[in-house]
C-alpha cells in the first residue's frame, strides 16, 4: 500500500511516498533499513486501506521462486521469500507437488549462520507461511527466538512464524508472551513478538489478561503499549473481556495519543464486540482538538468495522467533505469509506465529487481515488469518471497515479481503460513514482493486460527508463503470465545496466518470470554475473550439450542486448572448451560459430578450432559408421540367409554381388570365422547329410569299444578316443561289416559341426562337384566354395572307396591332396590302392574274444520288442551260443572261421537278431537262414512264395545303375516284410520334395543283405550266371557278392572261380579280391 503510508506534516506532501519508492527499487538491505525506520516510527499511526487477501499462486511462479533459492546470491533468496510471502499458500500441493522440499530448504538457509540476516529472517517469515509443510521445525524456529546471539531482525521474524503456524506453535506461547514483556529484548523482536502474538488467537486466550495489562501499565514504553493495543485488536473474540479497557485506554486523554489511536485500530479490528463504542470512536474521530494522527487512527477503526459502523457513514462522509477539517483527517475520512464498501455507496458519489473538484487539495483528492478502487462494484458506475482523471493532464500527477491505481483495482470494470494506464505508464513527462503506480495498476488487471505484453516489455528495453518504474513494470509482468525465452533476455539484459545492488534483483526476477525452467536456471548459470563458486568448472557431455542447445535458443532473441549477447559469446566459447565434443554435436557446434563469425564475436575463433579437431574425428567416425552399418546389412542377410533361397543365391553364391557388394572383407570372414561358415551350409545340412539316412540312425546303438589301429601306435586303441570328431585327413580302413559306415554316421550325428556325407559313387565326377549337387543349385561359385573347404567350413565324410572304380578314386585322392587342410574322412574295405599321401590310415579292426560277448549284450535295447527270448534269457542264450561256438574242443580251422564271423559287428548283429527269435545261427549261412525266416512269415502272410529271382534281378539291375532307393511300387509287399523288425534287412527314409508332397524310399541296411541278393544272379548253371562271375571281376561294386560266392558255390565251382581271381589278379595286379576269396575258401578244402 505504498501510497496509504504518509507522514502529516504539511511540508511532507510527497516525501513518504518518494522515499518508499526510492528504498523498495534498491537492495534488500535498504529494505532491511526501511523495517528498522518504520519500527522507530510506529508511533506515527498511519491510515490505509483495509488489507486485501493475499493471491494465490499459480504453477509457474512458484517454481520461479524455487528456482531462485538454488541462486548464489543471498540477495536473490532474499528477494525469493519476499515474494513467497506474498501469496497465500495454503493450497500449495495444488501447484506445486512436494511443499515439503520448500519448508527443507528454507529451513536449512534459516540455520545457516553463514547467510546473510536478511535472507534468514526471510526465510523465517517464509516457514511461517507453509502451513503444515513447515511443522518439523517449528521448534527449530523457537530455537533461533529464543538464541539472543542470533540477528534481531532473524528473531523478530522468527516470532512472526510462530503467529502465523498456529495451533504447531502453542506449546511456545508463553515464550512469545515472555519476549514481549521483556524489556532487554530489542523492541525490533518485541513488535513482532506482539504480532505474533495477535496472530495465534485462541492459543494465546489464557494470556490475554496478561495483554491488557501491559496496555494499561502507564509506566511501560509507549511503544510496547502500542504493540499491546495492536496485539488485542487482533485477537478477535479471545480479546472481548478487555473491550472496555481498550475503550478507556481510547478515552484517556493522559494516554499517548498513539496508544490511543492503536487502540481506537485495536476496536477497529474486533468486529461486533466493539460495537457499543462505535459512536466513542466516532466522537474521537470528529474531535478536532485530538491530534491528527489519532483522529486518523479512529477513521482506520471506523473503516474496519464494517457494518457495525453502518449508522455513522454519513458522519464520516460529513468530515470527508468538510473543507475546514485539516486534510489527512478528510483523506483517512475518504479512506474509512473505501474500506467500508456496500455501507458507503449512498457517498459514492460524494468522494467521487471530491476527485473531480479541483479546488480540493491533491492529497484529498489522492485518497478519494484510492477510496473508489477499494469500493469495488459500488464503485463502477463512476469507472469512466477516474478514467477522465487519468486521462486529464491538468490534473495532479499523483492524483492521476491513484486513479490509475483505483482502475486496477476495479478488475473487469475498468478494462476498457487498460490502454490509457498503459500510455500513462509510458508517458516519460510523468513523475517516475507515479508512472509505477500505473505499472502496480497494469499488474492488478491481470489477463486483461496480456496485450499489452510487449508494451511492457518495450519500456524494459528502453535503458533511458528509471530503474524504479523498469522495476515496477516487471513486477507487473510477474502478475500478468511467464515470459517465453525469448521475452526472458529482457529481463535479464538489466544486469548489465543498473550497478552492483540491482544485480540480486534482475537476477531473481528473471527466475520468477522465467517460471524456473530449466532454460532459465541454465541461462543463469552462466549469464547476468553469476557468483562464481556456482560456475560449473566441468561439465558431462550431456550437460554441454544441452547448455549449448539454451544458448541457441536465446541467441538470436539476444540481437538486441549488446552486452548480454557480448557476455553469451564469451559463456558459449567457455563452454565450448570444456567438453569433450563428440562427431554428431558438429551440428550445435557449427551453429554457433556460424552465429559469432556473422556477428563479428572472435569467440568463433574456439569454436572453429573444436569443429576443426572434431571433423578429423567424424571422417574417421564417418567411415567406421559405414562400414558397421554395411556389416550390419551383412550380418542381417546371413541370419536371412537360412530362410531365404533368393538371398543364398544373391548375395552368397554370386560371386559378382559377393565380392563388389561385399567389398572383398565379406567373402574372407565368411571363409574364415567358423560361426559365419556354419551360416553358410545351415540351410543345406538336411540335403548334405541325405545318404547317411541319419532317419534311421540311433548313437546308442552303435558300439563305441571298436578298436582301430593308429600309425605309429603299438597297440589298438578305443576308436572314440582317437576320432572323437573329424580333424584332419583319415583314411578308415576295415574288412565288411566291421562298422566303418556305423562310425561314420555316429560321426555325423554327434559333430556340431556342418558335415556332408558322400557315398564315394557319387564323386564320380569329383567331390567339388558332388557338394555342388547337394546345394540345390545355390552354390554357383565353385572357387568359393573350394575356399570354404580348404578353411575347414565344412567336414567332408566319403564313404565306400571300395565300391567306385580306380578313377574316381583317383580323383577323390587328388581332392583331398589339393585341400590338405580340409577335415576329410574316408571309409574304405581292404584294396589295392595308393592312399592320399596328405592321409593317414587307421585300420578298424575286428572285435577280440572279450568283446564279442559284451557287444551280443549291448544289442538287447535294439532287439523287437516282441521277440522270443529277452532280459535274463536272452543273456543266458549269448551265453550258451558263444560257449558252445567257440569250444575249444573244435578243429582249429573251425575255431578260427566262427571267431572270424562272431568278430564281425554286422554278422554279430545277425546272431543277436536270431538268438532273439530262438534260432540257432549258422554262422556260414546267417544271411542265407535270415532269409529262410524272412521267406517262411512272408509265404504264411501273403500266402505266397517269396519272389527271390524277381527281386533278386532288380537289385542286379539297381545295382547296376548305381542306384540306392528299392523299386517300392514294383515290390511293396517285400519291403514290408524285409523291414520287419524280427528281420531289419531294409529301412525306410520318409521326406517331402520341392513340392511338400510325402515320400518315403526303402534301402538295404548293409550292403552284406543287399549282396545276398545280388549273388542269387551269379549261381545257378545258366549262361547269365556265368556272364556275371566272368564280367564282374573287376568291379568293386560286386566285390562282396564273390566273397559270399566262397561259401555258396559248390566246390569245384568255387575253385574254379578261384583260380580266374588269381589269374585275374596276376594280371591287373589287384589282389583286393583274390587275396580275401582264397582265404575264404580255404577252410573248405
Amino acid at each position: 500500500m505504498r501510497y496509504g503510508l504518509r507522514l502529516t506534516h504539511p511540508t511532507h506532501t510527497n516525501y513518504e511516498l518518494k522515499m518508499y519508492t526510492y528504498i523498495k527499487r534498491k537492495s534488500p538491505l535498504f529494505l532491511f533499513l526501511l523495517t528498522l525506520l518504520l519500527t522507530l516510527l510506529l508511533c506515527l499511526p498511519w491510515v490505509s486501506a483495509k488489507e486485501k487477501p493475499k493471491p494465490k499462486p499459480e504453477a509457474w511462479q512458484i517454481n520461479g521462486i524455487v528456482a531462485a533459492l538454488d541462486d548464489g546470491y543471498d540477495n536473490v533468496k532474499k528477494l525469493a521469500f519476499d515474494k513467497l510471502n506474498e501469496y497465500d499458500l495454503q493450497n500449495l500441493r495444488l501447484v506445486f507437488d512436494k511443499p515439503e522440499d520448500i519448508a527443507l530448504k528454507t529451513a536449512k538457509i534459516l540455520k545457516d549462520k553463514s547467510v546473510d540476516n536478511s535472507v534468514r529472517a526471510g526465510a523465517a517469515e517464509a516457514l511461517g507461511t507453509l502451513g503444515d509443510a513447515a511443522q518439523p521445525y517449528v521448534k527449530d524456529i523457537a530455537d533461533i527466538l529464543k538464541d539472543k546471539s542470533v540477528n534481531s531482525s532473524v528473531r523478530g521474524s522468527a516470532a512472526k512464524a510462530l503467529g502465523n503456524l498456529g495451533d504447531a506453535a502453542k506449546p511456545y506461547v508463553k515464550d512469545i508472551l515472555n519476549f514481549f514483556k521483556d524489556k532487554s529484548v530489542n523492541i525490533y523482536v518485541r513488535y513482532y513478538a506482539a504480532e505474533a502474538l495477535g496472530n495465534l488467537g485462541d492459543a494465546v486466550q489464557p494470556y490475554v489478561k496478561d495483554i491488557a495489562d501491559i496496555l494499561k501499565d502507564k509506566s511501560v514504553d509507549n511503544n510496547v503499549r502500542y504493540y499491546a493495543a495492536e496485539a488485542l485488536g487482533n485477537l478477535g473474540d479471545a480479546a472481548q473481556p478487555y473491550v472496555k479497557d481498550i475503550v478507556d485506554i481510547l478515552k484517556d486523554k493522559s494516554v499517548n495519543s498513539y496508544v490511543r489511536g492503536n487502540a481506537a485500530k485495536a476496536l477497529g479490528n474486533l468486529g461486533d464486540a466493539a460495537k457499543p463504542y462505535v459512536k466513542d470512536i466516532l466522537d474521537f474521530f470528529k474531535d478536532k482538538s485530538l491530534d491528527n494522527n489519532v483522529r486518523r487512527s479512529a477513521a482506520e477503526a471506523l473503516g474496519n468495522l464494517g457494518d457495525v459502523a453502518q449508522p455513522y457513514v454519513k458522519d464520516i462522509a460529513d468530515i470527508l467533505k468538510d473543507k475546514s477539517v485539516n486534510i489527512y483527517v478528510r483523506g483517512s475520512a475518504a479512506v474509512a469509506l473505501g474500506n467500508l464498501g456496500d455501507a458507503a455507496q449512498p457517498y459514492v458519489k460524494d468522494i467521487l465529487d471530491i476527485l473531480k473538484d479541483k479546488s480540493v487539495d491533491n492529497d484529498v483528492r489522492y485518497y478519494a481515488a484510492e477510496a473508489l478502487g477499494n469500493l469495488g462494484d459500488a464503485a463502477q458506475p463512476y469507472v469512466k469518471d477516474i478514467a477522465d482523471i487519468l486521462k486529464d493532464k491538468s490534473v495532479n500527477s499523483y492524483v492521476r497515479g491513484s486513479a490509475a491505481k483505483a482502475l486496477g483495482n476495479l478488475g473487469d470494470a475498468a478494462k476498457p481503460y487498460v490502454k490509457d494506464i498503459l500510455d500513462f505508464f509510458k508517458d516519460k513527462s510523468l513523475d517516475n513514482n507515479v508512472r509505477g503506480s500505473a505499472a502496480e495498476a497494469l499488474g492488478n488487471l491481470g489477463d486483461a493486460a496480456q496485450p499489452y505484453v510487449k508494451d511492457i516489455l518495450d519500456i524494459l528495453k528502453d535503458k533511458s527508463v528509471d530503474n524504479g518504474v523498469g522495476y515496477g513494470a516487471a513486477v507487473a509482468l510477474g502478475k500478468i503470465e511467464q515470459l517465453k525465452l525469448n521475452n526472458i533476455v529482457v529481463i535479464l539484459d538489466n544486469v548489465y545496466y543498473d550497478g552492483q545492488l540491482q544485480i540480486a534483483q534482475w537476477r531473481f526476477l528473471t527466475y520468477f518470470l522465467g517460471g524456473g525452467t530449466e532454460e532459465v536456471k541454465t541461462l543463469l548459470t552462466w549469464l547476468g554475473f553469476p557468483e562464481t563458486k556456482t560456475i560449473p568448472t566441468s561439465l558431462t557431455h550431456e550437460q554441454g550439450v544441452k547448455t549449448l542447445q539454451i544458448f541457441a535458443q536465446a541467441w538470436e532473441p539476444s540481437k538486441d542486448f549488446t552486452r548480454l549477447q557480448q557476455d553469451l559469446a564469451k559463456q558459449i566459447a567457455v563452454v565450448a572448451r570444456k567438453i569433450s565434443w563428440q562427431p554428431q554435436d558438429i551440428v550445435i557446434l557449427e551453429t554457433h560459430y556460424n552465429n559469432l563469425k556473422k556477428a563479428g564475436f572472435n569467440e568463433a575463433d574456439s569454436l572453429q578450432s573444436v569443429i576443426v579437431s572434431l571433423k578429423g574425428w567424424q571422417w574417421f567416425i564417418n567411415a567406421r559408421l559405414t562400414i558397421i552399418s554395411h556389416a550390419l546389412v551383412w550380418l542381417a542377410l546371413i541370419f536371412a540367409y537360412p530362410k531365404f533361397p533368393q538371398v543364398q543365391a544373391i548375395f552368397f553364391w554370386n560371386p559378382w554381388v559377393r565380392r563388389i557388394l561385399g567389398v572383398g572383407y565379406v567373402g574372407f570372414l565368411l571363409t574364415w570365422i567358423p560361426f559365419f561358415r556354419r551360416k553358410l551350409f545351415e540351410p543345406f545340412k538336411p540335403s548334405l547329410l541325405a545318404d547317411a539316412g541319419l532317419d534311421n540312425f540311433h548313437p546308442e546303438a552303435y558300439f563305441p569299444e571298436s578298436l582301430v589301429k593308429v600309425p605309429g601306435a603299438e597297440k589298438p586303441q578305443a576308436i572314440n578316443q582317437v576320432l572323437p570328431s573329424i580333424t584332419g585327413q583319415i583314411v578308415l580302413e576295415g574288412d565288411s561289416g566291421l562298422g566303418k559306415s556305423m562310425f561314420l554316421r555316429y560321426l555325423v550325428k554327434t559333430s556340431p559341426r556342418i558335415v556332408v556325407y558322400l557315398p564315394a559313387r557319387k564323386c564320380d565326377n569329383g567331390v567339388i562337384e558332388a557338394i555342388q549337387a547337394k546345394l540345390h543349385g545355390q552354390a554357383q561359385d565353385a572357387d568359393f566354395l573350394k575356399n570354404l573347404i580348404y578353411s575347414g567350413a565344412l567336414d567332408i565324410c566319403i564313404d565306400g572307396l571300395n565300391e567306385v572304380t580306380a578313377d574316381t578314386r583317383a580323383k577323390i585322392c587328388q581332392f583331398v591332396e589339393s585341400y590338405f587342410r580340409g577335415n576329410i574322412i574316408m571309409a574304405t574295405q581292404p584294396l589295392e590302392w595308393i592312399p592320399p599321401s596328405t592321409a593317414k590310415i587307421y585300420k578298424l579292426q575286428p572285435l577280440e574274444l572279450a568283446q564279442i560277448q559284451q557287444f551280443l549284450l549291448s544289442r538287447q535295447p535294439q532287439l523287437p520288442k516282441d521277440a522270443n527270448i529277452q532280459g535274463d534269457n536272452y543273456k543266458q542264450a549269448c551265453t550258451s551260443y558263444l560257449t558252445q561256438t567257440l569250444s575249444q574242443q573244435q578243429p582249429p580251422e573251425e575255431l578260427a572261421a566262427n571267431q572270424r564271423i562272431l568278430s564281425n559287428p554286422m554278422d554279430l548283429s545277425l546272431v543277436a537278431l536270431m538268438l532273439s527269435q530262438g534260432e540257432s545261427p549258422n554262422l556260414f549261412h546267417l544271411q542265407q537262414q535270415q532269409y529262410k525266416l524272412m521267406a517262411a512269415e512272408y509265404l504264411q502272410e501273403w500266402k505266397q512264395e517269396f519272389p527271390l529271382k524277381k527281386f533278386s534281378d532288380a537289385v542286379y539291375q539297381m545295382r547296376l545303375d548305381d542306384e540306392q532307393a528299392l523299386p517300392a511300387a514294383e515290390f511293396h509287399q517285400v519291403l514290408q516284410s524285409l523291414e520287419d523288425e524280427k528281420y531289419k534287412m531294409v529301412v525306410s527314409r520318409q521326406w517331402q520334395n520341392e513340392e511338400g508332397a510325402a515320400k518315403k524310399e526303402w534301402y538295404f541296411r548293409h550292403d552284406k543283405i543287399m549282396e545276398f541278393f545280388l549273388v542269387q544272379n551269379f549261381l545257378g548253371e545258366g549262361d547269365d550266371a556265368e556272364k556275371h562271375l566272368i564280367d564282374h571281376i573287376g568291379d568293386p561294386r560286386f566285390r562282396g557278392v564273390y566273397f559270399l560266392l566262397a561259401t555258396l558255390l559248390p566246390l569245384d565251382a568255387a575253385k574254379e572261380l578261384r583260380e580266374k581271381l588269381i589269374q585275374y589278379a596276376a594280371d591287373t595286379k589287384d589282389h583286393t579280391v583274390s587275396d580275401t576269396f582264397v582265404q575264404l575258401l580255404r577252410p573248405r578244402s
